[in-house]
């Protein structure tokens, strides 16, 4: 037997993780190694998975050129993928072009708020008649009564203003917000998760899933109403950080050079004005001003920032750390949050305000002069009680509304993509509109708003795995996406009598996105798992992607309105429930 002295094999004196095979230990050729722990800094600010620019190296790219890539990737990724979602997005935006679902409503109430300061009642008939001329139609002189407060259709009333009253013009700012989506959803992907691989990859699902593709090239208010909680969720992730970062700061380091917990660093710290929980509250303002669900989103992320201060601070050592933040930060919290939407969305209405009160300005503007005279509140000004009239009044709508409607679904069939929305419908004969002249019957050419049906269904079981995170690892990410999930979609289930639809899931899609990352990030394996184990699970995760990829790229037709044989429409209807 020949001893280990005199042994051929130049592996003797590596670990015995090292003496396996080369094709397990790929990913130490891309960077991997394994993670050591830290003191208290690193629990309150974990560090970024640095960038290795091995990748790079591996791929033929010179050592200078790759070091700058690995450096810059933090940008470079999130950047890459918002470029690819923008062309996407944005790629022959005007077709169909038609005034497809209800930008019937949204695209006419923008155009005249953006010119009047209020909607205005249209003509049944003068949606060909936009098309036709290009816009070139007259303002209606009547009042609109609407039940959406206006920020949304300011933002669409935008694009209309830049490139005219036309399908590209009113898709134009849902297309601009649904890619800067993409780019939040890395961004703050990255920094809850400290990669820039699961972020980018959370931002690369949204820009495949069908859904958030189909709302993004739709003028209505869901899409307007995604962008501005997702930012709020990232401004309000940052301030997290920040608060950490001084907490971090502010603790003494021992003789080894550790930082320590102090309670009464803990207990007494002031952590500041934290400006970005004052812009999350603007935010928060201008998505209940485009939507009134944006109000549980406040509510929501209000308690989620509070109970990341308790903590933040119990980390740093508090001893009483519901007191500390009771006393330091739930008053300037509230401040910065609650009557900084308030506001905000009043001064959405600006518009409406100032309107005539003869009755020549906004509906219901002039009630308080008229229907409304006398009773105990007419200290208050005219514009004030009449407003308050008019949300009353839309209040009553909105929770009563429960006329059938042909595409209108029930919550619990939202998650898996039970009820979508057909948002334009037609059918060629051969020849015409895209239709091949050889398809020997009428094509089909659809808007279907439908999420990517494999990255729906995975991500039931993401909600599963983040709820298990939350609840049994106390795993701060997955509760806050759990929040985002849970501010979107449980309040639907009091209204499962009311007309709603599958589209409204918008709002909580990217955290869907992010739930799936996190799975996959599981499924990879922690950082100091073997290399069987990453390889087996990179694998699996790879092929997960994949197939969400493929998936989108098969229903690709149906997201954009391409004419396509009745029986490739028909192979695509998987379900019933969707036709």
């Amino acid at each position: 037997m020949t001893s280990t002295a005199s042994s051929t094999d130049t592996r003797q004196d590596q670990a015995p993780q090292d003496r396996r095979p080369s094709w397990q230990q790929r990913l130490r050729r891309f960077g991997y190694t394994a993670q050591t722990s830290g003191d208290v800094r690193e629990r309150l600010v974990p560090p970024y998975v640095a960038p290795s620019p091995r990748m790079w190296q591996v791929l033929g790219v010179p050592r200078v050129l790759s070091d700058r890539i690995a450096r810059w990737s933090g940008w470079l990724g999130p950047l890459l993928v918002t470029l690819v979602a923008g062309i996407m997005r944005f790629w022959n935006l005007g077709s169909p072009k038609k005034v497809i679902f209800d930008e019937t409503y949204y695209a006419k109430d923008a155009w005249a708020i953006v010119h009047r300061g209020f909607e205005l009642s249209w003509d049944k008939n003068v949606d060909s008649q936009i098309l036709s001329s290009n816009g070139h139609v007259p303002l209606p002189t009547d009042a609109a009564y609407v039940v959406h407060p206006p920020v949304g259709k300011y933002v669409i009333g935008l694009g209309e203003l830049m490139f005219g009253f036309n399908p590209f013009g009113w898709r134009f700012m849902t297309a601009v917000l649904g890619t800067l989506s993409v780019l939040i959803v890395c961004r703050v992907g990255r920094r809850i998760f400290r990669s820039t691989f699961l972020g980018c990859l959370a931002g690369a699902l949204m820009t495949v899933d069908g859904l958030a593709f189909v709302m993004a090239r739709t003028a209505l208010l869901d899409g307007v109403l995604m962008f501005f909680v997702v930012a709020a969720f990232a401004c309000l992730v940052i301030d997290r950080d920040r608060a950490r970062e001084k907490l971090a700061a502010a603790l003494p380091v021992d003789s080894y050079g550790l930082v320590r917990p102090d309670a009464h660093v803990g207990d007494t710290l002031f952590l500041g004005w934290r400006p970005y929980r004052w812009l999350a509250g603007l935010l928060l303002g201008l998505a209940i001003g485009t939507k009134w669900n944006g109000l549980f989103f406040l509510i929501a992320f209000g308690i989620m920032t509070v109970l990341w201060d308790v903590g933040s601070r119990r980390v740093a050592g508090a001893r009483r750390p519901y007191e500390a933040v009771l006393k330091y930060d739930l008053g300037i919290a509230f401040l910065a949050m609650v009557p900084v939407a308030v506001v905000t969305y009043l001064t959405s209405w600006i518009g409406w305000i100032l309107s005539p009160a003869d009755g020549s300005g906004g509906y219901y503007r002039n009630w308080a002069a008229t229907d409304g005279k006398g009773g105990s509140w007419t200290f208050l000004p005219d514009w004030w009680r009449s407003l308050i009239h008019y949300e009353h009044e839309v209040y009553k709508f909105n929770v009563g509304l429960s006329s059938p409607h042909t595409y209108m679904s029930n919550p619990w069939s939202w998650i898996v993509d039970g009820r979508p929305i057909s948002f334009f419908y037609e059918s060629p004969s051969p020849g015409t509109d895209g239709c091949p002249a050889d398809a020997g019957e009428k094509c089909a050419r659809e808007v279907l708003a439908i999420g990517t049906p494999l990255l729906w269904w995975a991500a039931c079981f993401a909600i599963l795995y983040v709820l298990w995170r939350w609840f049994f690892r106390r795993d701060w990410r997955a509760g806050a996406i759990a929040c985002g999930i849970a501010a979107g979609y449980l309040p639907w289930f009091n209204y499962q009598e009311r007309t709603i639809f599958f589209f409204y899931t918008i709002v909580f899609l990217p955290f869907l996105c992010l739930a799936v990352a996190m799975l996959v990030g599981a499924l990879i394996g922690p950082p100091r798992a073997s290399d069987t184990r990453r390889v087996a699970g990179a694998t699996a995760a790879g092929v997960l992607v994949l197939l969400i990829t493929w998936n989108f790229i098969y229903f690709w037709p149906l997201y954009t309105g391409t004419a396509i044989p009745i029986d490739s429409w028909r192979s695509r209807m998987w379900i019933d429930t969707w036709v």
